[in-house]
């Protein structure tokens, strides 16, 4: 073991390698304080401090000895820097592959290396809509950050895929991965306790299990309500989706507009805007709809889309212009908007694209198309039902039975 000052700033150069701060490595193990005067050389450290940092970091604590100046070799400082660039440019698409053809041929990478790869290169395919391929990251990931056994990366890695799993509709393995990242998360960070209770939250109220999602909405909260940020806002969504589910429409739009009149542009304006465009998806469920409401909702929703929006955003942007389209009565238009979002590439949730298709279906069966429209619309429940998903698969037929008697 290196002695004082070699250790801290070893210390330090994990730390930085990692793109982590003084405060993220020290949360829920010691205090800003006492890791930067490890870092600087003024404590020495214990074999048990020593044990803590190595599991946050994802390193061995050999990882303390050797050359201060020998971190990684020449080929992994390269890929540093190269994780570096990505993260200094996110929105650089060569970059970002460059990162992923380099992974690739980096097999004996640092495993705390590899792992902050694979979790921003999930994150961009992620942003990019690409599903599938964020799925494949994210499960490696899962199994590195088994092999590294640290709650902390464990439970993230979890948590990330549970929500792509429920994304692309694999809902069981979504419930498996949000429950695991919710028991590891015990021993982890409260970013951590949150991120997965968010996960879990989301997934139990897919799955029809509303009292399991309320209480632990609940929970979610009660641990925000005093945390700096966007957490408490996004506690609320997703107690809002909860309410909404339970069929408390009322109650599900009092908790969002906290969670809006709380959230000011200038803090995240991604956010700020996902936030109006879920306002309008509420309004649009309740009976009878607050029109205008929702027409402003998405109009502050499209200056911001087009500005900062991906192509997710604005495909659901799309997609809720068709559904208010639908309740104002201008059918003919909302159908021609409606093709016009089915010839693209799907980019939404496993939930909101059978959705949207069932919406698009009714109208074709409005339009005359019944046998077809039937058809298709069975297809679509066989299918949520499929993905276990039995909420999803009820509201299917209820709208092919409402659509049928012509209510």
């Amino acid at each position: 073991m290196l002695e004082q000052p070699e250790f801290g700033q070893r210390l330090r150069a994990l730390r930085a390698e990692r793109g982590l701060s003084q405060a993220a490595l020290a949360d829920g193990v010691m205090s800003t304080g006492y890791l930067s005067r490890l870092e600087s050389g003024a404590r020495p450290p214990t074999h048990r401090v020593v044990e803590n940092l190595a599991r946050r970091l994802g390193v061995s604590v050999s990882a303390f000895e050797g050359p201060v100046d020998g971190v990684g070799t020449p080929r992994h400082s390269a890929f540093a820097e190269l994780l570096a660039a990505v993260v200094a440019a996110a929105n650089d698409a060569d970059l970002a592959e460059s990162l992923a053809d380099a992974l690739h041929k980096t097999p004996d990478l640092d495993p705390a290396l590899r792992w902050q790869a694979l979790w921003l290169l999930a994150e961009i395919r992620r942003g990019e809509g690409q599903q599938q391929e964020e799925y494949v990251l994210l499960k490696e990931l899962v199994d590195l950050s088994e092999s590294l056994a640290s709650p902390e990366l464990w439970s993230r890695a979890c948590t990330g895929l549970s929500r792509c799993a429920r994304t692309l509709g694999h809902t069981a393995q979504a419930r498996e991965y949000a429950q695991r990242a919710h028991e590891l998360s015990e021993k982890a960070s409260q970013a951590a306790r949150t991120g997965a209770l968010q996960a879990l939250v989301a997934i139990e109220a897919e799955v029809g299990e509303l009292a399991a999602a309320q209480a632990h909405a609940e929970l979610l909260c009660e641990l925000t309500e005093n945390v700096e940020g966007t957490a408490h806002v996004e506690a609320l969504w997703a107690a809002a989706t909860v309410s909404t589910r339970q069929g408390d429409h009322a109650g599900g739009r009092r908790l969002l507009e906290r969670a809006l009149d709380r959230l000011d542009s200038h803090v995240d304006l991604v956010l700020w805007m996902r936030l109006r465009l879920a306002a309008a998806s509420l309004g649009l469920q309740v009976s009878p709809p607050p029109l205008d409401e929702v027409r402003a909702r998405l109009q502050e929703a499209a200056t911001v889309v087009s500005l900062v929006g991906t192509e997710l955003h604005q495909q659901e942007l799309r997609t809720l212009w068709v559904y208010l389209a639908v309740e104002e009565g201008r059918l003919d238009e909302a159908w021609e908007m409606a093709e016009r979002v089915a010839a693209e590439q799907s980019l939404l949730s496993f939930r909101d694209r059978l959705k949207f298709e069932a919406m698009r279906v009714r109208l074709q069966i409005r339009r005359g198309d019944r046998e077809a429209g039937v058809h298709r619309m069975r297809e679509l429940a066989e299918e949520a039902e499929s993905a276990r998903n039995v909420e999803l698969a009820a509201e299917i037929w209820r709208t092919l039975a409402t659509t049928l008697t012509g209510d």
